[in-house]
């Protein structure tokens, strides 16, 4: 296969495949042949919403990748062979947030498709720090193709690092406000947890499909009225045994609309943990956070370090991924784009070269 990559030249426009030239890597880097890489709402939001990616247009986006590790520069040359999970953020480990352990907030970080050339591609190029090892018998005895788990490096990893930011424990009620993408595999996070999960969403398919996976109670705003939903849920609590207070609550919709669901929700020691992400604004009573004594987190990405245990659930079965992720030709990316925008797709899209 010649080696190429799907350029973003213009918001909105048409994605262009260019040709690469696969030269000489630096010491300490990788080039990985792409197995597959998710269409992530990110991605959406810089080719369609002019959200502003760091790196400077033509760029590649993509930031959910699997491959195989093809050719390394100096010191990393024991990757060579090696099937890997490539982070979607990733720090350089050496600043002094990373050396504090806050990889999240390092300033130096990268993402692919954003900072630097993304895995919309048959090739990437990535720091060697950070990959995640996968193991190809497990992954063949949980009968998954190395392209299925692309979508680990965000759309599993990032609910799993704020289900752990969250605290989440067993007996504890968790409500997942928007169940694509994200979401879903948040309501699967959370259920491994211990946890009794809520999940809201406008879609019922979307419902229908968590609701066999994880979620034991769900509801479709569309059909229930707003001022009521946290009555609704707080009678389910009852009804379970559970707390009615410190509730937590994952804001996955990326919506506006979804935000001030979430908003609503609060309760007495609520935590909030705002995972979606929209360029929209919202107006809220930030004082709630004081009478309630809640805490509101944001969660960007997750640490490399638990890209293993987050595998690791995936290849065990307690997080399941054939359900949600469908293949597609990299060449119909175009096509593939316009159908998840245009919310066609129900299941995540994985392009695979």
């Amino acid at each position: 296969m010649t080696p190429h990559r799907w350029m973003m030249t213009a918001v909105g426009q048409p994605l262009v495949k260019e040709a690469m030239e696969l030269g000489p890597l630096p010491a300490g880097t990788v080039r990985v042949e792409v197995a597959g890489c998710g269409v992530c709402h990110t991605d959406l939001g810089f080719h369609f919403d002019g959200v502003r990616t760091n790196h400077p247009l033509p760029l590649a986006l993509g930031h959910e990748v699997s491959g195989r590790v093809v050719a390394a520069g100096a010191g990393a040359e024991g990757w060579v062979g090696q099937a890997v999970l490539v982070p979607a953020v990733m720090p350089c480990g050496e600043c002094d947030a990373c050396k504090r352990g806050k990889p999240t907030i390092c300033p130096r970080q990268e993402m692919p498709g954003n900072d630097i050339q993304g895995g919309f591609a048959t090739h990437i190029d990535v720091p060697a720090r950070g990959l995640c090892p996968v193991d190809e018998a497990r992954l063949a005895k949980a009968g998954l193709q190395l392209a299925d788990i692309s979508v680990v490096a965000d759309a599993v990893t990032t609910p799993y690092q704020a289900v752990i930011q969250a605290g989440v424990a067993p007996g504890q009620l968790v409500i997942v406000n928007g169940v694509g993408g994200v979401g879903g595999y948040c309501v699967q996070v959370a259920a491994a947890f211990g946890a009794t999960v809520v999940a809201i969403d406008v879609d019922a398919k979307k419902l229908e499909m968590v609701a066999a996976h994880g979620a034991s109670k769900t509801f479709d705003v569309r059909e229930v009225d707003p001022k009521n939903l946290k009555k609704e849920i707080g009678a389910f609590a009852r009804s379970k045994g559970l707390p009615s207070r410190e509730w937590a609550i994952f804001e996955c919709s990326g919506t506006a609309a979804g935000q001030l669901t979430a908003w609503s929700l609060l309760v007495h020691g609520a935590t909030l943990a705002v995972v979606g992400f929209t360029m929209d604004k919202v107006e809220v009573r930030l004082s709630n956070l004081m009478a309630f004594h809640a805490r509101a987190l944001g969660n960007w990405g997750c640490p490399p370090e638990l890209y293993p245990p987050a595998l690791d659930m995936v290849l065990d079965g307690k997080v399941k991924l054939a359900p949600f992720v469908e293949r597609h030709p990299l060449e119909t990316i175009n096509e593939v784009f316009e159908g998840v925008h245009g919310r066609k797709l129900t299941r995540r899209a994985v392009l695979v070269p």
